[in-house]
């Protein structure tokens, strides 16, 4: 009858070794996947971030090249004689740099900010 014991007392070992093992390993598996989302989302934060500080520059840019360009096209018409001259000049100069831009809009911009989107993800 002891040897029955012991066999049952050595399963029971086992038993409780492979309970602990798959219990280490589901551990194991929990901590690789909150390590994941806390890698996701450091990086969303910072790409975010990164968008938001760029956008308001980009608006105050705007602003200003905005409040520029009037200025530049009503001192252009007074010196054409008509202020809306002025106007047409540089609708004629923007509609020559928009053509250029968009000849050139992959090798200017989607190739670079691309890459940098990319090594900022995989940073």
């Amino acid at each position: 009858m002891e040897d029955h014991e012991i066999h049952e007392a050595e399963n029971a070992t086992v038993t409780e070794n492979i309970e602990s093992l798959f219990e280490t390993i589901k551990d194991y598996g929990q901590t690789n996947i909150d390590l994941v989302k806390l890698k996701a989302a450091d990086r969303i934060s910072d790409i975010l971030s990164s968008l938001v500080a760029n956008l308001f520059v980009l608006l105050a840019i705007s602003m200003f090249l905005v409040i520029l360009n009037i200025g530049i096209a009503l001192l252009l018409g007074e010196l054409l004689g008509k202020s809306y001259y002025g106007f047409f000049v540089l609708a004629g100069f923007y509609l020559i740099v928009g053509l250029i831009f968009n000849s050139m809009k992959e090798k200017w911009f989607q190739t670079p900010i691309g890459d940098m989107l990319v090594k900022k993800i995989f940073k």
